[in-house]
């Protein structure tokens, strides 16, 4: 695939969060915003923690075991890990000072996403110049899992706000982080960027990932009190989760 194309598909592939971000534009009753939120956010949690376990757990720990000997591997799996964990409470502890815990989500969201689409955007151009086939499987199954990750930065930031411009500027900067992993990966990084690097990143991404789910997310899906909505959007998550790796 021509590098062109190839930037092109880390381009639509980041992008997708957008179309996520869209859900914002649904007209909800004033009854139905707990029930919505709740819905979104534990859709959210579902698809967050289902990447993890499902995809950048596997593959870092996979990779950082097979090419650094032990206990050095162990070390740098605890630490990278840790480091993400680190970084949910730092941000979640600047933010709240100023605004409110669903403003918070969003934000915490839109970091994660940004730290977790810039690898994506490397792997998906370095995929697409190799091998056309591999490109497109990526680029689709990127574009499908970033959907979902669009909403959960675009509700919880509309609703602290009430402002769709600020909701999908958020949204639109988590996604262009992808094409300009990519981008970058062509002008300076194609000859350094490694596997092993990018597992360490991912490995990164999982921590903050499931940090932000257990530690932010889920207690404010709780506070709505709207249990029925909680098993719905985890539900509806982890189908989809399933259907990415089946069908991709």
């Amino acid at each position: 695939m021509s590098t062109i194309n190839a930037l092109l598909v880390s381009f639509g592939a980041g992008m997708s969060t957008l179309i996520g971000g869209l859900i914002i534009f649904f007209n909800i009753k004033e009854k139905n915003i707990n029930k919505f939120i709740t819905l979104c956010l534990s859709f959210s949690i579902a698809i967050m923690i289902g990447i993890s376990i499902t995809d950048l757990l596997p593959t870092s720990l996979f990779t950082i075991l097979f090419n650094i000997p032990t206990p050095l591997s162990y070390l740098i799996i605890i630490l990278a890990f840790s480091i993400g964990v680190l970084i949910v409470y730092l941000i979640s502890k600047l933010i709240s000072k100023q605004q409110d815990s669903l403003y918070k989500l969003g934000i915490l969201s839109m970091v994660a996403l940004i730290i977790h689409n810039f690898p994506e955007g490397i792997a998906t151009f370095m995929g697409s110049v190799e091998d056309v086939s591999l490109g497109l499987k990526l680029g689709l199954a990127i574009m499908f899992h970033n959907i979902p990750e669009g909403i959960s930065i675009a509700v919880p930031i509309y609703y602290a706000t009430k402002s769709k411009s600020k909701a999908l500027f958020h949204t639109l900067l988590s996604g262009l982080a992808e094409p300009l992993g990519a981008f970058l990966s062509f002008l300076f990084l194609k000859n350094y960027i490694n596997n092993l690097m990018i597992s360490i990143i991912l490995l990164l991404v999982a921590g903050i990932m499931i940090t932000l789910s257990i530690e932010e997310m889920f207690p404010k899906c709780l506070a709505y009190k709207e249990n029925k909505y909680i098993y719905l959007g985890l539900s509806i998550g982890t189908i989809l989760i399933l259907l990415n790796h089946f069908l991709m």
